[in-house]
């Protein structure tokens, strides 16, 4: 990923965007060239493994071994940016459209799982880390062990032994602190994707 100085993020933040996006897009190179997939996660605490599962009808799988590389981008925010907003070209300055965005890439070496008791606690887990803020929170208690294993059937698990993460945070660092400001204000206004920038850029 292309991250100049002014955008780049530590790794703790670099997690956090991957924990707020909470979904990444997985993309593979295979036999058949290049696929993807959008999967929602779990990190593990050590943050050296990312799991995910996928229906065993998607093909993405099948195009993978053990061992082989998988690469998978999160963007946990992403939004258009008008020159409008930029105060400063009422004095003459010179500008054009650009895109904020929040994203992280995590490199990683796949095994694949079809193993009924690692499917159960990943699935039990995924589910428990996104109901965690709800009310009513939602749990796998409350479905048949019978139907549960019919879906067991019907997925295959992923994990990655994270080799690399990087991340950017484009948020109009590098312009003068009126055009940032303007821009953050605008978005406020907008869109819930712009908000969210918005928000970031708040941060």
């Amino acid at each position: 990923m292309y991250t100049p100085p002014k955008f780049a993020v530590d790794e703790d933040t670099a997690w956090g965007i991957v924990a707020e996006a909470g979904a990444g897009l997985f993309v593979r190179h295979g036999e058949d060239g290049l696929a993807s997939v959008l999967l929602p996660v779990l990190v593990s605490s050590d943050r050296t493994l990312v799991s995910a599962h996928v229906a065993k009808a998607n093909s993405w799988w099948r195009g993978l071994s053990d061992g082989a590389e998988v690469l998978a981008v999160f963007v946990a925010a992403s939004a258009y940016v008008s020159p409008t907003n930029y105060p400063s070209r009422l004095e003459g300055v010179n500008h054009v459209p650009t895109w904020n965005y929040v994203m992280a890439e995590v490199r990683g070496r796949v095994t694949l799982h079809h193993d009924v008791d690692w499917l159960h606690q990943q699935t039990g887990g995924v589910t428990d880390h996104f109901e965690a803020s709800r009310d009513p929170r939602w749990s796998t208690a409350e479905t048949s062990e019978e139907y549960l294993a019919k879906q067991y059937q019907a997925i295959v698990g992923i994990s990655l032994t994270v080799t690399g993460i990087t991340a950017s945070a484009k948020l109009s660092q590098n312009r003068v602190d009126v055009d940032r400001e303007q821009v953050r204000s605008a978005l406020a206004d907008g869109s819930l994707a712009d908000q969210v920038v918005a928000d970031w850029m708040a941060r």
